[in-house]
């Protein structure tokens, strides 16, 4: 099964960070996954978000506001 992982934020370095530990989390569990960048404002506040960046797993928003390690984003990928 592929997940689909978004990142969704304006494209700021927290954004890239978030993005980078999420392919770095998916890449040590061996997970197969699809990864977005949103930075459409208008889709991101859609969605119910209100701080990037955000993490996005499967349409499930999983944190916002905070740029979450790759040990943080491993448990929330395989739940």
């Amino acid at each position: 099964m592929t997940l689909k992982v978004e990142i969704l934020g304006t494209g700021c370095k927290k954004c890239q960070q978030l993005e980078a530990n999420a392919k770095a989390a998916i890449a040590h569990r061996h997970l197969d996954a699809d990864i977005a960048h949103i930075t459409d404002t208008m889709e991101i506040v859609k969605r119910g978000v209100m701080k990037t960046p955000a993490l996005v797993v499967d349409g499930k928003v999983l944190s916002q506001g905070k740029v979450l390690e790759a040990q943080e984003i491993e448990p929330l990928l395989l739940a």
